[in-house]
């Protein structure tokens, strides 16, 4: 406890008090200054230079390109990047007044997009409403995950007061008339976003609110303001939402990429550059992935403004992942087991928290054997497409798809490997993120089993011995006879003749089952001395080739 001396009424309390009154007063907007969308990681000052923080040329190179690809190292934060050029220029290098994105009468923020937006193309655009460029940034705030969205357009004359509005679509809206009044493709989808602001030709925002468009196609756009500020270098803080403009104190600007002027040369005078930004967590309206900004220009800033020029970007927010898990890592070939590949696909918002769950389908293929992976364009399809559905247990932001069992195309042993390839169809959250996803863990192995019988043969060949009882040298040729019987009787199975010593037969026909069989043998010498028989040799075998 600080004790404050002197008596209650004294001048001396009274002095004491009036600097603590006076820190405690400025030390309230200080802290909310810290949270203000304006003064975070990116400059809204009423210029496109990166100065003490990041600003619109830390993010587009001099062609209008990202530079660098979002995320990036370099720029914690900053998730998406997106650049629309709307002016072309003639062959001599003038400015061509032609524009081929601009509203067609009777397009209202307030009519979904289809029906009810169309484009038109026009000769001459007029000067104050006429854009160059426009462009935007999305950014979370890696100290707390504020999701924040930059956006910033360029016009061709300062004339007079004016009014511009952005649209972030979370579906893949566009338009370009080849010449008459064209409708847009594309639908509202819930949490879409609108924000409009006026400005002077001094270089002073008024006002910037921002609206949220409330259910889908069939939806409507809410009429009371979701977030509201004013000028970015007047606010003091706290402020969810804030625009600026290049007033008298910035002077004219000269961006590094291309852009116009009606009194010449390829610079922003005062008030033709415009840049705000919103931060959607602290507005409650956070946790969607927009992939589609149209920035305009507009009469008032009316719901019910007449729309003017427009130029269309890309952001494309939305994440996709996918895990593939085949249901078996290891078969046996011949298997009659089905064998399925899972898919599993996150979406995931700016931010890095769940995004909507993705639909589309999923196609799957089979590449082996072999193989180390499936890469695109190889292996063989699985069955037709897989309509994405709710996973098993569900998981927010996710979808999964199961593919046809594959076991008829498995051939030989080795590794196989699955590969999924995701196609959105219409997910207006995942346009451009299609694609072939083969991880590792994609593959299985298929391997074989062996098994081991015997089978007895026997092979039955017969020896002989000849001699003589006074010792005369054995010459002549000795004669098998076998017989399938065990008294050597009938007609010989075979025959068969050996004239040298030892004397054996060259039998080549094997028996695989039980038999009696004996040999016969008889010597014919050609010497003089007598011939003789051998006695009836019999064998008996029993072979039991029974298996378990």
């Amino acid at each position: 406890m600080t004790w404050i001396l002197g008596p209650a009424r004294s001048r001396r309390r009274r002095y004491l008090l009036l600097p603590i009154v006076l820190v405690a007063a400025i030390a309230l907007p200080l802290a909310g200054i810290a949270q203000a969308v304006h003064d975070l990681a990116f400059e809204l000052d009423g210029n496109q230079t990166a100065e003490t923080r990041f600003d619109w040329t830390s993010f587009f190179n001099a062609a209008g390109q990202p530079s660098p690809a979002l995320p990036d190292a370099s720029r914690p934060g900053f998730t998406n990047s997106g650049f629309s050029k709307d002016f072309t220029r003639n062959a001599d290098g003038s400015y061509n007044t032609a524009d081929h994105t601009t509203f067609a009468t009777g397009s209202k923020d307030t009519l979904n997009i289809t029906p009810g937006w169309q484009c038109n193309f026009d000769n001459n655009v007029n000067d104050k409403i006429d854009i160059l460029n426009a462009y935007a940034v999305a950014y979370t705030n890696p100290a707390n995950g504020d999701q924040i969205l930059y956006f910033a357009l360029e016009r061709f004359s300062n004339s007079g007061d004016a009014n511009v509005g952005f649209w972030f679509l979370q579906d893949n809206v566009n338009c370009v008339s080849p010449g008459g009044s064209t409708a847009f493709t594309g639908s509202h989808v819930d949490g879409d976003l609108l924000i409009v602001s006026s400005f002077t030709n001094g270089g002073v925002v008024s006002t910037i609110d921002v609206y949220r468009w409330n259910g889908g196609a069939t939806g409507s756009l809410g009429t009371t303001p979701v977030a509201h500020g004013v000028d970015c270098k007047s606010t003091l803080g706290g402020d969810a939402a804030c625009a600026t403009v290049n007033d008298p104190t910035n002077g004219t600007l000269d961006p590094p990429w291309d852009t116009a002027n009606k009194n010449g040369g390829s610079t922003n005078e005062v008030s033709e550059f415009f840049e705000g930004g919103v931060n959607l967590t602290a507005a409650h309206i956070g946790g969607k992935c927009f992939n589609t900004f149209i920035g305009d220009t507009r009469s008032s800033q009316s719901l019910t403004a007449t729309l003017f020029d427009f130029a269309r970007g890309v952001l494309g927010e939305c994440g996709a992942s996918v895990t593939t898990t085949p249901s078996q890592s290891t078969r046996q070939l011949g298997s009659t087991d089905p064998i399925t590949d899972l898919a599993d696909i996150a979406g995931t918002a700016t931010g890095g928290g769940p995004g909507p769950s993705p639909t589309g389908t999923m196609t799957f293929f089979l590449c082996g054997p072999g193989a180390t992976s499936c890469a695109s364009g190889s292996g063989t399809q699985v069955g037709s497409p897989v309509t994405l559905g709710a996973c098993s247990p569900p998981a927010a932001g996710h979808a999964c798809a199961t593919s046809a069992d594959a076991k008829s195309l498995i051939t030989a042993i080795g590794a196989w490997c699955f590969r999924a390839v995701y196609d959105p169809g219409s997910d207006p959250n995942y346009q451009g993120k299609g694609g072939s996803f083969d991880g590792s863990n994609e593959c299985f192995t298929v391997t074989d089993t062996s098994a081991i019988v015997t089978n007895q043969k026997w092979l039955p060949n017969d020896t002989a011995t000849v001699t003589t009882a006074g010792g005369t040298a054995v010459s002549g040729t000795v004669t098998f006879s076998l017989y399938e019987n065990g008294d050597c009787s009938g007609t010989a199975k075979a025959t068969f003749t050996d004239s040298s010593a030892p004397f054996e037969t060259n039998n080549t026909t094997v028996y695989t089952s039980s038999l009696t069989i004996s040999w016969k043998a008889h010597f014919e010498p050609n010497n003089g001395i007598a011939a003789s028989d051998s006695t009836c040799e019999v064998s008996t075998l029993t072979i039991n080739n029974n298996h378990p």
